[in-house]
């Protein structure tokens, strides 16, 4: 072999490591790189490109108009508030009937405390990770660790069905993992059921497991790692026309009292529920009628 067929053959070994090299790059997840968080107030979390992308307005109502829960208004304003100014806090999950509420609740909640921090306004990030994406959390909590600001890490909706073992990772970040929650990190969640699990899923493991006991402490020990519990229950007759009035009041809509009240009811009637979430499609559909823009922010 000639000096020229070894040179030869050196520069093709060198070619494919390179392209070995490129491909791997290429596979291996972006690495993830704080945000400019002054620049926003609300961000979500995409664990593809392991960034966090801002959100410039956030999609929320007044806390004024979130009526019929004024109890859990209270414990979780307080326990946000306690959290924003760098004392101890509670993780907290937000669950029962569905349209009362939940996931608005967190987000007035989270600019009104960001509201009172005076110098300190703006502060607080409320940042929003999807459901699928939970077995991505750990990797949110290393990027937002040390960082000067505090985060509410947000998900709506939660809930787990059989065969789903993506609650193990939410698990170790509430409580557990040798790391553990961030300091400057609290976790609020909102689902329809209290365990998280569904009751089919929870009988099923009760059936078939050799051990069922263990088998369902283990699934509904994740709801006990969130030390706030607030229940949302079905509103009464009163609370979802004062929902009603409410929306009417502040959007300064032109309708009259009674008319409003009549069509309301006969609303949710067809509807077969009563929540605030049926209130506001009810005033969606009345002010369409009475040609009004509504605008969240401000007033019609």
């Amino acid at each position: 072999m000639t000096a020229s067929d070894e040179d030869t053959g050196a520069d093709a070994y060198q070619t494919v490591l390179t392209r070995i090299a490129e491909a791997l790059e290429r596979l291996s997840p972006p690495d993830a790189t704080a945000p400019d968080f002054a620049g926003a107030e609300a961000f979500v979390w995409h664990p593809e490109e392991a960034a966090l992308a801002p959100v410039q307005r956030v999609n929320r109502v007044e806390m004024t108009l979130l009526k019929g829960i004024d109890r859990v208004r209270d414990l979780l304003l307080e326990n946000t508030e306690r959290f924003a100014r760098g004392f101890p806090a509670n993780n907290a999950l937000l669950w029962g009937a569905r349209g009362m509420g939940k996931s608005s609740l967190v987000k007035a909640v989270h600019a009104t405390v960001n509201a009172g921090l005076g110098d300190k306004a703006g502060m607080l990030k409320l940042v929003e990770i999807h459901r699928e994406d939970i077995e991505a959390l750990p990797d949110l909590m290393a990027l937002l660790r040390g960082t000067p600001e505090r985060f509410i890490v947000f998900c709506d909706d939660l809930s787990f069905d059989t065969a789903d073992t993506s609650y193990k990772s939410l698990k170790a970040v509430l409580e557990g993992g040798i790391e553990g929650r961030p300091d400057n990190v609290i976790l609020y969640a909102t689902s329809n059921r209290r365990h998280l699990m569904s009751r089919d899923m929870l009988e099923n493991e009760q059936a078939t497991a050799i051990n069922p006991g263990e088998t369902v402490e283990e699934k509904v020990s994740l709801s006990d790692r969130f030390g706030l519990w607030l229940g949302f229950h079905r509103c009464s007759q009163e609370e979802y026309l004062a929902m009603v009035a409410g929306y009417v009041a502040f959007f300064r809509l032109p309708a009259d009292p009674a008319d409003t009240r009549r069509e309301a009811l006969e609303w949710a009637a067809t509807r077969g529920a009563r929540s605030g979430r049926v209130a506001w499609q009810y005033v969606q559909d009345l002010a369409g009628r009475l040609q009004v823009k509504l605008d969240t922010k401000g007033r019609a």
